[in-house]
């Protein structure tokens, strides 16, 4: 009878951002490969970090250095996001937009690759969006709202108040990420 396998959990690393976590599986190996677990909703619950996800959402840019956001939604939309890179690798950024926060104005940046499998969870009221750092990038990520266009918004991925170090220059952008405007011209805790 094979012996039983000790249990692995998953593991949750504090990021520079209140509330934000790297989400890092612990695998088990053997001759076949290897079996993780990537989400648990007790584990999340322990954790105190909100886990029911109700979509989820995926991503492709063909080009490295492709800058997608900094996107959230408003209240009474706000939602949780645990982002994990399924091909190549992103440069994967928080924002905290949360007037209060001890870390408002603050980001936190970490690189996600689909070698890596570790995930950023991002909580309400935080901006979100990535760089990719390799061709042919794909990210899948769970949200806890449904999309509600109403309530989309955003802020500059450039924006000095926030200071972002992005690890290489932007060279494709969307028309939509040029226009969000600066932190200090939105309010995100308003409604729409």
């Amino acid at each position: 009878m094979p012996q039983a396998q000790a249990r692995r959990e998953l593991r949750f690393r504090p990021t520079e951002v209140d509330g934000a976590y790297v989400v890092e599986i612990e695998p088990i190996e053997d001759e076949r490969g290897f079996f993780a677990r990537a989400w648990c909703a007790r584990e999340f619950a322990e954790n105190g970090l909100h886990g029911a996800f109700v979509q989820e959402n995926v991503g492709f840019s063909g080009r490295a250095h492709t800058l997608r956001g900094l996107h959230f939604q408003r209240a009474p939309h706000e939602e949780v996001k645990l982002v994990r890179c399924t091909a190549g690798a992103v440069w994967d950024v928080a924002v905290d937009l949360r007037r209060g926060s001890p870390t408002y104005g603050g980001w936190t940046g970490v690189e996600l690759s689909a070698a890596d499998r570790n995930m950023l969870y991002v909580p309400e009221g935080c901006a979100h969006g990535y760089l990719t750092l390799t061709d042919d990038a794909e990210t899948r990520y769970l949200t806890t709202e449904y999309y509600a266009p109403e309530t989309a918004s955003g802020v500059r991925y450039d924006d000095p108040a926030f200071g972002i170090r992005w690890p290489a220059d932007v060279e494709v952008v969307s028309d939509a990420d040029l226009g969000w405007p600066l932190l200090e011209t939105t309010d995100p805790e308003r409604e729409a």
